[in-house]
């Protein structure tokens, strides 16, 4: 009996010494890869929060600065966020508080190049049209309207965005004197806004002063979908 187990063993043995032999190597890969992507990947969750810490401590630095009215403190802040944050969120936030501090500081250049930053390297699509509309207001004020008008045509995320720069261009039309390509942009924003929503009764003052009376658009705001833009974004974009 103990012979026979023993031959049982030593086949054993040997199928496994052939197995190991056969896929050994494929199978010692197969746990180095496995073993490998699972460091990386711990690796590269730990190195994002590690940057998103940093760049939140880079943002409270800005938003410090931008409290005490020190444009100078806000561009070396922003200056580091873009050269070492440029693909967080804390970036694209910065840039947009950034742009105001310096409007209302009174450089406007330096306003327009953080909103232009943001409008061309941020990562999220939302806050890309804030800054576009923003931009555009901006470059409305500087009267540069073929700029203006080139931003608001890139394209939005979202209806409600879409109506915001439907408003604008009518203010960019209106600058230049182009009364019936600003009455359709702002046919457009009407239309498009919910009747609840706050800037539909802004679009109303300036239909009315175009000559168009919003009533007349009523029948073709109902079988169009409303928009019930979010105050925040709303807010954030004017």
């Amino acid at each position: 009996m103990a012979t026979h187990l023993d031959l049982e063993e030593q086949e054993q043995l040997d199928q496994l010494r052939h197995f190991w032999k056969t896929y050994g190597t494929l199978i010692t890969w197969v746990v180095v890869l496995v073993a490998g992507a699972f460091l990386a990947w711990t690796g590269w969750q730990y190195w994002q929060r590690e940057q998103a810490a940093k760049a939140s401590a880079l943002y409270d630095e800005l938003e410090r600065g931008a409290q005490a009215g020190d444009a100078a403190r806000v561009e070396r802040a922003l200056a580091d966020m873009k050269d070492k944050f440029a693909s967080t969120a804390y970036a694209q936030q910065a840039g947009l508080l950034a742009a105001r501090v310096l409007h209302e500081k009174g450089n406007a250049e330096a306003s327009r190049a953080a909103l232009a930053w943001v409008a061309d390297k941020g990562t999220d699509a939302g806050y890309q049209a804030v800054a576009r509309l923003r931009l555009a207001g901006a470059l409305l004020e500087a009267k540069s309207y073929d700029e203006a008008l080139k931003q608001l045509s890139a394209p939005m995320p979202s209806q409600d965005f879409e109506a915001l720069a439907a408003d604008r261009r009518g203010d960019v039309y209106m600058a230049q004197g182009k009364r019936e390509e600003a009455k359709t942009e702002y046919r457009k924003a009407w239309s498009a806004f919910s009747p609840a929503n706050e800037f539909r009764r802004l679009v109303e003052i300036k239909l009315n002063a175009v000559g168009v009376d919003p009533q007349s658009l009523a029948p073709a705001a109902a079988n169009a979908p409303a928009v019930n833009a979010p105050a925040g974004n709303a807010s954030a974009a004017k």
